[in-house]
C-alpha cells in the first residue's frame, strides 16, 4: 500500500516538471518573440517609422525662389526682371475650433482686404480641408510678415505666383520669350524637380536656359499634432536659391535700331559678330508682348521666329555659294565671259534673267556677280558645276544643318539633290532644277541665320562660329561671372585663302558696281555684300522676297566686323526695302547714330514718306 502510493506521488511530480516544462518553453518562446519584434520595429524599421514619424508630425511650407534676371550685354539694366507676387490660400479645416474669426481677421489685415472678403471666399467650406484662394499678386514683403507670424495663422498658405516683367519690349520678345504655367510639359519636367504649380519658361532664352532660371525653392517646416496644429514655436528653414542671371549677346541699342529698320515689314534682320558668332541683334517682325502673350493674335504668326524658324528661298545671295565653287573647283575661268541677252532656252522652257531687255552683254565672273546676272550662272552651274557639287558647297556654308543658335527651335532648311527629289517628289532630276538652284530658286531653302552664317564664313575665310545669344552666367548676389560663352567653331571649311579673298573682293565690287550700288551708298564705312530677290507664289500682287547680306567695314580685320542681313517678305508691298533697311543699321552702328540721324545721314527720308509704284525683280 506504501509504495502505491510512493508511486502515485512519483508519477504526479513528474507530470508537474512536464508541465512547468512546457510552461517554461512556451514562455520562452513568447519572450523570443516579443524580443525579435522589438529588435525589428527599434533597430531594423526604427529609421522608417522615425521618417514616418516626422512626416506625420511636420507641416512644410515652400518659400519660392526669385527667378534670375536677363540682361543685354552691357549688363547694367535688366531686360527682364522679376515682379514679387504671390497667392495667399487658406484651409479652413486645419484652423483649430472656435479661431475661425480670429485668423481671418488678422489674415484680412495682413492682405488689406476685408475680413467679409474672406467670409465670402470660405463660405459653405469652413470645415473644408480644401486649398482656398484668398488673393493673388500679393508682394514679397507680405509673405514674409506671414511667415514671420505663421503660428498666430494656421490653414494659411502660399504660393508662388511670379510677375514676370518684360522690361524691353517689342522685336526683342522672340529672343527672351515668355514664361507660363507648366501645364502638360509637368509630364516631361517632373523629374527634374519642377511642381505643378511651377511657372517655366515657354519660349526664347526663357525656354532654352529655364533650369539657369529656375533656382531651388526653400522651405519652412513646424512640427504639428495629428490635428496638424503647431506645437512649435521655431520653423526649420531652408532658404530658397534665386536663379542665375543671363547676359545676352544683344546690344539693346542695335537691337532697337535695327527694329526700326525693318519697321512694320513682315520679315526679319540679324546682326552678327562673325569674329565669334555672337549675336548683336535679332528682329522678326510682327512681334508680340511678352508682358501679355493672350494678345499675340493670329496674323502673320507674330509668335513665329523669322530669323531662325521661317525657311525662304535664297535668291541670288546664293550666288554667293555659286561664286566660291567656281573659284575653288575651276570649274570655269573666272576672266572668261558669257553672253546674256536676258534669256535662255531650255528644255523647251524659255528662262528670263532679271534684265530680261536687253539683257546684260559679256560678263566675266566678277561682273556678272555684280549685275546678279541668272544667265552667267544658269549656264556655269548647270553645265561646269552640276547639282552635287552645288549641294556640297552648300552645305559647307552650313545650309540644310542646324547651326546649333541657343534657341529651343530652329529650320534646317534644305539643300535639294537628285535623290531628294526621287524620294519626294518621285520625279527625275532635270537640268531646269540645277538652273534653278543655280540663282538660289526652285527647292533651296534658308533661314536669314543660315545667310548670316554664309556671309560670315566668308569674313573669316572658310570659318563659321556657332552662333549664340547667352554671353555670361552671373551669380544673382554678387554678380561675379560663373560662366563665359567661348567662341566654338561649327565648321572649319578646307577653301584656300587665295579664293577666300577673291570672294571677299567680288563682294565689295558688287556694291560699288553693282545692283545695290545706290541703296547701299555709304561715304563713311565700306560694305561688301550681296543683294537677293526671291520670286514666289501666292502673295497677291507682289511677288517677290527681298534679301539683302552685307558686311562692314570691308577693310577692318574681322574681329571690327559685324554681318547685317535683312530680309522682307513678298506679304508686304514691294520696295525693294532689304538694302535700305542694311545699309541704315551698318551706317547707325559705325556712327553711332539713331534710326533717325541715319536715314537723314544717308539720304533716305523720302523712301519712308512716298507709296512706292516699283514692280517686277530688282536685284
Amino acid at each position: 500500500m506504501q509504495n502505491k502510493s510512493s508511486f502515485l506521488q512519483t508519477d504526479i511530480l513528474e507530470k508537474g516538471n512536464a508541465r512547468l516544462s512546457v510552461l517554461l518553453i512556451f514562455t520562452l518562446v513568447v519572450l523570443c518573440i516579443y524580443f525579435l519584434r522589438l529588435f525589428t520595429l527599434q533597430v531594423v524599421n526604427g529609421q522608417l517609422y522615425k521618417r514616418q514619424a516626422q512626416i506625420i508630425s511636420t507641416a512644410t511650407n515652400t518659400i519660392p525662389a526669385q527667378r534670375g534676371e536677363i540682361y543685354d550685354r552691357n549688363a547694367v539694366l535688366p531686360m527682364v526682371i522679376n515682379t514679387d507676387a504671390f497667392a495667399v490660400r487658406l484651409i479652413p479645416g486645419e484652423i483649430p475650433s472656435g479661431y475661425y474669426d480670429t485668423v481671418a481677421t488678422k489674415l484680412a489685415e495682413y492682405l488689406d482686404i476685408t475680413k467679409a472678403e474672406v467670409d465670402r471666399k470660405t463660405s459653405g467650406k469652413r470645415n473644408s480641408f480644401e486649398s482656398i484662394e484668398i488673393k493673388s499678386n500679393v508682394p514679397f514683403t507680405t509673405i514674409s510678415n506671414i511667415a514671420e507670424n505663421i503660428t498666430d495663422l494656421p490653414g494659411v498658405r502660399w504660393e508662388n505666383k511670379p510677375i514676370r516683367n518684360y522690361v524691353e519690349t517689342g522685336s526683342i520678345c522672340h529672343v527672351l520669350g515668355h514664361v507660363g504655367e507648366i501645364g502638360e510639359d509637368y509630364t516631361v519636367l517632373y523629374n527634374q524637380g519642377y511642381s505643378r504649380s511651377a511657372v517655366v519658361g515657354k519660349s526664347g532664352i526663357e525656354k532654352q536656359y529655364d533650369p539657369l532660371l529656375q533656382g531651388r525653392a526653400g522651405y519652412e517646416s513646424r512640427t504639428v499634432d495629428v490635428n496638424r496644429r503647431i506645437i512649435s514655436d521655431t520653423p526649420i528653414i531652408t532658404p530658397p536659391e534665386s536663379g542665375k542671371n543671363l547676359v545676352l549677346t544683344i546690344d539693346t541699342t542695335i537691337q532697337r535700331l535695327a527694329e526700326e529698320a525693318l519697321g512694320e515689314r513682315v520679315g526679319a534682320l540679324i546682326v552678327l559678330k562673325p569674329s565669334n558668332g555672337e549675336i548683336l541683334a535679332m528682329v522678326s517682325y510682327p512681334y508680340f508682348d511678352s508682358n501679355d502673350v493672350s494678345l499675340a493674335g493670329n496674323e502673320n504668326s507674330p509668335q513665329l521666329n523669322r530669323a531662325v524658324d521661317a525657311t525662304y528661298p535664297p535668291a541670288s545671295t546664293f550666288k554667293t555659294v555659286m561664286t566660291t565653287a567656281i573659284l575653288s573647283e575651276k570649274a570655269f575661268p573666272a576672266e572668261k565671259k558669257i553672253e546674256c541677252s536676258g534669256k535662255i532656252e531650255y528644255g523647251g522652257r524659255v528662262f528670263n534673267c532679271h534684265n530680261k531687255d536687253p539683257g546684260h552683254g559679256w560678263l566675266d565672273l566678277k561682273n556678272a556677280l555684280a549685275q546678279s546676272c541668272d544667265v552667267y550662272f544658269w549656264i556655269v552651274g548647270r553645265d561646269h558645276l552640276g547639282v552635287d557639287v552645288i549641294a556640297s558647297y552648300a552645305k559647307e556654308f552650313g545650309f540644310d544643318s542646324p547651326l546649333g543658335i541657343d534657341l529651343p527651335s530652329q529650320s534646317v532648311g534644305r539643300v535639294p539633290t537628285a535623290q531628294w527629289k526621287e524620294r519626294n517628289k518621285h520625279q527625275k532630276w532635270l537640268g531646269g532644277d540645277t538652273m534653278n538652284m543655280s540663282i538660289g530658286q526652285g527647292y533651296t531653302l534658308v533661314t536669314p541665320l543660315h545667310v548670316a552664317d554664309m556671309m560670315a564664313m566668308v569674313c573669316n575665310s572658310g570659318t563659321i562660329y556657332r552662333p549664340h545669344l547667352l554671353k555670361e552666367v552671373r551669380d544673382p548676389s554678387t554678380g561675379d561671372v560663373i560662366e563665359e560663352v567661348q567662341p566654338e567653331v561649327l565648321h572649319q571649311s578646307s577653301i584656300s585663302s587665295d579664293v577666300w579673298k577673291e570672294v571677299q573682293t567680288d563682294l565689295r565690287y558688287m556694291i560699288t558696281n553693282g545692283t545695290a550700288t545706290y541703296p547701299m551708298n555709304n561715304r563713311t564705312v565700306q560694305i561688301a555684300g550681296k543683294t537677293g530677290t526671291a520670286e514666289v507664289n501666292g502673295y497677291g500682287e507682289n511677288h517677290y522676297h527681298s534679301w539683302m547680306v552685307a558686311y562692314a567695314p570691308y577693310d577692318a580685320p574681322v574681329e571690327e566686323q559685324i554681318v547685317v542681313v535683312t530680309l522682307v517678305e513678298a506679304v508686304n508691298k514691294w520696295e525693294w526695302w532689304a538694302p535700305y533697311a542694311t545699309n541704315i543699321v551698318i551706317q547707325g552702328i559705325f556712327n553711332d547714330q539713331t534710326f533717325d540721324q541715319a536715314i537723314d545721314t544717308l539720304g533716305f527720308r523720302y523712301m519712308l514718306n512716298q507709296n512706292t509704284e516699283q514692280t517686277g525683280r530688282r536685284e
